[in-house]
Protein backbone atom coordinates (compact mmCIF):
# COMPACT_ATOMS: atom_id res chain seq x y z
CA UNK A 1 0.00 0.00 0.00
CA UNK A 2 1.30 3.14 -1.08
CA UNK A 3 1.16 6.32 1.25
CA UNK A 4 -1.64 8.39 -0.21
CA UNK A 5 -3.31 5.22 -0.78
CA UNK A 6 -3.33 4.34 3.04
CA UNK A 7 -3.81 8.30 3.95
CA UNK A 8 -7.21 7.40 2.34
CA UNK A 9 -7.70 4.28 3.93
CA UNK A 10 -6.92 5.97 7.08
CA UNK A 11 -9.71 8.46 6.81
CA UNK A 12 -11.94 6.11 6.22
CA UNK A 13 -11.28 4.21 9.31
CA UNK A 14 -12.11 7.45 11.41
CA UNK A 15 -14.77 8.16 9.18
CA UNK A 16 -16.42 4.30 9.69
CA UNK A 17 -15.33 4.60 13.70
CA UNK A 18 -13.65 1.43 13.19
CA UNK A 19 -14.03 -0.68 16.16
CA UNK A 20 -10.27 -1.88 16.63
CA UNK A 21 -9.15 2.06 16.13
CA UNK A 22 -12.09 3.24 18.28
CA UNK A 23 -10.56 0.56 21.12
CA UNK A 24 -7.21 1.62 21.18
CA UNK A 25 -8.27 5.25 21.38
CA UNK A 26 -10.52 4.71 24.03
CA UNK A 27 -8.42 2.75 25.85
CA UNK A 28 -5.59 5.58 25.36
CA UNK A 29 -8.32 8.16 26.75
CA UNK A 30 -8.73 6.03 29.73
CA UNK A 31 -5.44 5.60 30.48
CA UNK A 32 -4.20 8.61 30.72
CA UNK A 33 -6.98 10.71 32.05
CA UNK A 34 -7.16 8.52 34.84
CA UNK A 35 -3.53 9.73 35.25
CA UNK A 36 -3.66 13.10 35.16
CA UNK A 37 -6.69 13.14 37.51
CA UNK A 38 -4.81 11.29 40.14
CA UNK A 39 -1.77 13.07 39.42
CA UNK A 40 -4.18 16.42 39.64
CA UNK A 41 -5.77 15.39 43.20
CA UNK A 42 -1.93 14.64 44.91
CA UNK A 43 0.12 17.08 42.99
CA UNK A 44 -2.35 20.29 43.30
CA UNK A 45 -2.20 20.40 47.28
CA UNK A 46 1.66 18.74 47.41
CA UNK A 47 2.60 21.34 44.94
CA UNK A 48 0.78 24.62 47.14
CA UNK A 49 2.00 22.75 50.14
CA UNK A 50 5.64 23.01 49.09
CA UNK A 51 5.22 26.67 48.04
CA UNK A 52 4.18 28.24 51.30
CA UNK A 53 5.71 25.63 53.58
CA UNK A 54 8.55 26.53 55.50
CA UNK A 55 10.26 23.25 56.69
CA UNK A 56 13.62 21.38 56.48
CA UNK A 57 14.95 19.93 52.81
CA UNK A 58 12.40 22.04 51.68
CA UNK A 59 14.79 23.05 48.56
CA UNK A 60 15.98 19.96 47.86
CA UNK A 61 12.38 18.42 47.38
CA UNK A 62 11.90 21.26 45.17
CA UNK A 63 15.32 20.87 43.06
CA UNK A 64 14.26 16.65 42.73
CA UNK A 65 10.67 17.62 41.40
CA UNK A 66 11.94 20.01 38.88
CA UNK A 67 14.31 17.46 38.02
CA UNK A 68 12.11 14.62 37.83
CA UNK A 69 10.01 16.99 35.35
CA UNK A 70 12.91 15.27 32.76
CA UNK A 71 12.49 11.85 33.82
CA UNK A 72 12.84 9.65 31.11
CA UNK A 73 9.62 7.61 30.47
CA UNK A 74 11.45 4.45 29.89
CA UNK A 75 13.22 5.21 33.29
CA UNK A 76 9.81 5.33 34.81
CA UNK A 77 8.06 2.33 33.14
CA UNK A 78 11.27 0.62 34.31
CA UNK A 79 10.92 1.85 38.06
CA UNK A 80 7.34 0.57 38.03
CA UNK A 81 7.70 -2.58 36.01
CA UNK A 82 10.31 -3.41 39.60
CA UNK A 83 7.64 -2.25 41.89
CA UNK A 84 4.78 -4.25 40.27
CA UNK A 85 7.26 -7.51 39.33
CA UNK A 86 6.46 -10.98 41.14
CA UNK A 87 8.92 -10.46 42.87
CA UNK A 88 8.46 -6.69 44.02
CA UNK A 89 7.17 -5.02 46.52
CA UNK A 90 3.92 -4.70 45.02
CA UNK A 91 4.01 -7.87 42.90
CA UNK A 92 0.79 -9.50 45.19
CA UNK A 93 -1.21 -7.15 43.26
CA UNK A 94 -1.45 -8.33 40.07
CA UNK A 95 -0.94 -5.59 38.14
CA UNK A 96 1.52 -6.06 35.89
CA UNK A 97 0.41 -5.81 32.44
CA UNK A 98 -2.78 -4.19 32.71
CA UNK A 99 -4.13 -0.95 32.10
CA UNK A 100 -3.55 -0.21 36.15
CA UNK A 101 -0.36 -0.24 35.74
CA UNK A 102 -0.30 2.37 32.58
CA UNK A 103 -1.85 4.50 34.77
CA UNK A 104 0.35 4.01 37.50
CA UNK A 105 3.36 4.95 35.06
CA UNK A 106 2.12 7.52 33.50
CA UNK A 107 1.23 9.32 36.82
CA UNK A 108 4.55 8.52 37.81
CA UNK A 109 5.39 10.69 34.61
CA UNK A 110 2.82 13.64 35.54
CA UNK A 111 3.05 13.87 38.98
CA UNK A 112 6.33 16.13 39.29
CA UNK A 113 5.47 18.43 36.28
CA UNK A 114 1.94 19.42 38.27
CA UNK A 115 3.65 19.63 41.54
CA UNK A 116 6.48 21.97 40.35
CA UNK A 117 4.46 24.15 38.27
CA UNK A 118 2.05 24.70 41.29
CA UNK A 119 4.42 25.15 43.07
CA UNK A 120 5.79 28.29 41.19
CA UNK A 121 2.04 29.16 40.34
CA UNK A 122 0.70 29.39 43.95
CA UNK A 123 4.35 31.68 45.31
CA UNK A 124 3.57 33.72 42.41
CA UNK A 125 0.25 33.97 44.08
CA UNK A 126 1.29 34.17 47.82
CA UNK A 127 3.98 37.34 46.86
CA UNK A 128 0.90 38.89 44.92
CA UNK A 129 -1.73 38.55 48.07
CA UNK A 130 0.65 37.77 50.74
CA UNK A 131 -0.29 41.53 52.56
CA UNK A 132 -3.93 41.23 51.85
CA UNK A 133 -4.38 37.28 53.12
CA UNK A 134 -2.99 38.33 56.32
CA UNK A 135 -4.96 41.29 56.78
CA UNK A 136 -7.48 39.36 56.43
CA UNK A 137 -6.25 36.53 59.30
CA UNK A 138 -4.98 34.25 56.87
CA UNK A 139 -2.26 31.84 57.28
CA UNK A 140 0.58 30.10 54.51
CA UNK A 141 -1.33 26.97 54.98
CA UNK A 142 -4.71 28.52 55.34
CA UNK A 143 -4.41 30.78 52.39
CA UNK A 144 -3.71 27.60 49.97
CA UNK A 145 -7.34 26.69 49.06
CA UNK A 146 -7.88 30.36 47.95
CA UNK A 147 -4.47 30.15 45.84
CA UNK A 148 -5.69 27.42 44.04
CA UNK A 149 -9.31 28.81 42.83
CA UNK A 150 -7.62 31.87 42.53
CA UNK A 151 -4.84 30.30 40.07
CA UNK A 152 -7.42 27.96 38.44
CA UNK A 153 -6.73 28.69 35.41
CA UNK A 154 -3.38 28.75 35.24
CA UNK A 155 -3.15 25.23 37.02
CA UNK A 156 -5.63 24.21 34.54
CA UNK A 157 -2.81 24.77 31.92
CA UNK A 158 -0.27 22.83 33.67
CA UNK A 159 -2.50 20.12 34.17
CA UNK A 160 -2.70 19.91 30.59
CA UNK A 161 0.91 20.11 30.17
CA UNK A 162 1.01 16.88 32.00
CA UNK A 163 -1.65 15.37 29.33
CA UNK A 164 0.46 16.38 26.67
CA UNK A 165 3.45 14.04 28.48
CA UNK A 166 1.13 11.20 28.95
CA UNK A 167 -0.46 10.86 25.80
CA UNK A 168 2.43 11.01 24.03
CA UNK A 169 4.57 8.54 25.90
CA UNK A 170 5.58 5.60 24.41
CA UNK A 171 8.37 3.82 26.73
CA UNK A 172 6.71 3.38 30.16
CA UNK A 173 3.38 1.84 29.15
CA UNK A 174 5.38 -0.22 26.50
CA UNK A 175 7.04 -1.71 29.64
CA UNK A 176 4.55 -2.21 32.17
CA UNK A 177 1.76 -2.30 29.50
CA UNK A 178 3.52 -5.11 27.22
CA UNK A 179 1.34 -3.86 24.28
CA UNK A 180 -1.33 -6.29 24.42
CA UNK A 181 -4.00 -5.94 21.82
CA UNK A 182 -7.54 -5.22 23.07
CA UNK A 183 -6.54 -4.67 26.16
CA UNK A 184 -3.46 -2.80 26.92
CA UNK A 185 -2.36 -1.05 23.47
CA UNK A 186 -2.80 2.69 23.32
CA UNK A 187 -2.30 5.27 20.59
CA UNK A 188 1.10 5.16 20.67
CA UNK A 189 2.22 1.86 21.07
CA UNK A 190 0.09 0.63 18.36
CA UNK A 191 1.09 3.68 16.05
CA UNK A 192 5.18 1.75 16.83
CA UNK A 193 3.92 -1.48 16.25
CA UNK A 194 1.71 -1.10 12.95
CA UNK A 195 4.47 1.32 11.59
CA UNK A 196 6.88 -1.69 11.85
CA UNK A 197 4.74 -4.22 10.54
CA UNK A 198 3.85 -2.05 7.36
CA UNK A 199 0.18 -1.39 8.23
CA UNK A 200 0.36 2.29 7.31
CA UNK A 201 -3.31 3.00 6.92
CA UNK A 202 -3.99 2.03 11.13
CA UNK A 203 -0.99 4.03 12.41
CA UNK A 204 -1.74 7.08 9.99
CA UNK A 205 -5.33 6.80 11.51
CA UNK A 206 -3.92 6.74 15.18
CA UNK A 207 -1.58 9.59 14.53
CA UNK A 208 -4.25 11.74 13.12
CA UNK A 209 -6.54 11.50 15.90
CA UNK A 210 -3.16 11.88 18.58
CA UNK A 211 -2.09 15.16 16.80
CA UNK A 212 -6.10 16.31 16.72
CA UNK A 213 -5.86 15.64 20.36
CA UNK A 214 -2.48 17.62 20.47
CA UNK A 215 -4.02 20.69 19.23
CA UNK A 216 -6.78 20.62 21.30
CA UNK A 217 -5.02 20.34 24.22
CA UNK A 218 -2.51 23.21 23.00
CA UNK A 219 -6.00 25.46 22.46
CA UNK A 220 -7.01 24.23 25.87
CA UNK A 221 -3.65 25.53 27.09
CA UNK A 222 -4.22 29.12 25.24
CA UNK A 223 -7.76 29.48 26.24
CA UNK A 224 -6.82 28.58 29.97
CA UNK A 225 -3.89 31.36 29.56
CA UNK A 226 -5.95 34.08 28.42
CA UNK A 227 -8.88 33.63 31.09
CA UNK A 228 -5.90 33.31 33.36
CA UNK A 229 -4.59 36.81 31.98
CA UNK A 230 -8.29 38.56 32.21
CA UNK A 231 -9.01 37.22 35.35
CA UNK A 232 -5.68 38.72 36.66
CA UNK A 233 -6.09 42.13 35.15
Amino acid sequence: MNQQNAFITALDLIASLDPVLGDIVLLSLKVTLSAVLIAAAIGLPLGAALALGRFPGRSALIVVSNALMGLPPVVAGLVVYLLLSRSGPLGFLGMLFTPGAMILAQTVLILPIVISLTRQIVEDLWAEYEEQLRSLGSSRMRAIPTLLWDGRFSLITAILAGFGRASAEVGAVLIVGGNIAGYTRTMTTAIALETSKGDLALALGLGIILLTITLLLNTGAFVAGRMAQRAAG
